[in-house]
């Protein structure tokens, strides 16, 4: 979907949302259909991914709020202030009005099972961010407990695992222990929620800022873009697991042998189809809803 809001503040862009200046205390978070594979954003977009990572941004807003406050304000395009209706139809169903966040600059990141950049410390070592693990352990493996593995960016745009000495000494040791036990509650909550709805949550990303009423979720949370999900019904552990992320576009590119250096090439309409299919089927696995309109 092609969207214009030139008329708009550009507060900030990412690889995936867009946010715009809504007076002084409020930003709106505009959720895009690009994809962005091994850090690049990729020439073609996937239909309706910004809908679901929105939507399903809004489901577990409203799961977690016994947990966790958020920084949402409404999703309702009806309630935002006049300077954002003439955008109204762009707007549905992709965005939010968010309260403005001193956002903490560490990600927070929960691992229930041994995955991706985890699975690779864990051969090298045996342990992850620091977190000594038991041996034997295969890749996909389910943990003994969740571990909170945090992450900041490095320098060159990738994520960079820290240790959790680390992060205390970047935010401290109150702030640290605060975020870690939310981020495991969190996960937890919605981990076991997912199994019953036939997805095991293997790890997931969390973003935290402060406001005015103290310290809120944000950004996006639980999506296919900041988590693994993985259908319970074909895990087995020992290797790779099918997902409803973006796993199956990684697929492609590795298939045609891309160098991984731009320009990020474009997908077949059929591998961008097959990935909408995908977030789709997550966000209705887990809600057991379809997707709004």
């Amino acid at each position: 979907m092609r969207t214009d809001f030139s008329g708009l503040d550009l507060y900030a862009s990412g690889k995936v949302r867009d946010l715009y200046e809504v007076g002084n205390e409020h930003l709106l978070f505009v959720a895009t259909d690009r994809i962005s594979a091994f850090d690049y954003v990729l020439a073609t977009g996937i239909p309706q991914k910004g809908q679901v990572l929105t939507q399903l941004s809004l489901f577990w807003f409203e799961f977690l709020k016994s947990i966790v406050a958020n920084h949402l304000v409404t999703s309702d395009v009806r309630k935002y202030p006049p300077e954002l209706q003439k955008y109204a139809s762009q707007l549905h169903g992709r965005s939010m009005l968010v309260v403005r966040a001193d956002m903490i600059a560490i990600e927070c990141v929960v691992r229930g099972y041994l995955s991706g950049s985890g699975w690779k410390e864990y051969k090298a070592g045996g342990s992850v961010c620091g977190i000594k693990l038991p041996a034997g352990l295969r890749e996909s493996d389910k943990l003994p407990e969740p571990i909170f593995t945090p992450a900041i960016k490095a320098s060159s745009g990738h994520d960079e695992n820290i240790s959790f000495d680390r992060m205390v000494t970047l935010a401290g040791r109150e702030l640290s222990e605060q975020l870690r036990e939310l981020s495991v509650k969190v996960y937890q909550t919605a981990a076991d929620y997912a199994e019953t709805r036939g997805i095991i949550i293997a790890d997931s990303k969390f973003e935290f800022g402060r406001t005015a009423s103290g310290l809120v979720l944000a950004d996006e949370v639980l999506t296919p873009d900041s988590s693994r999900f993985w259908p319970k019904d074909k895990y087995r552990p020992g290797g790779p697991q099918d997902s409803y992320d973006k796993q199956y576009v990684r697929d492609y590119l590795e298939a045609i042998k891309w160098n991984k250096q731009p320009p990020a090439p474009a997908l077949p309409p059929e591998v961008a189809a097959r990935t909408s299919e995908k977030y789709v089927e997550a966000y209705t696995q887990l809600t057991g809803h379809p997707l709004p309109a």
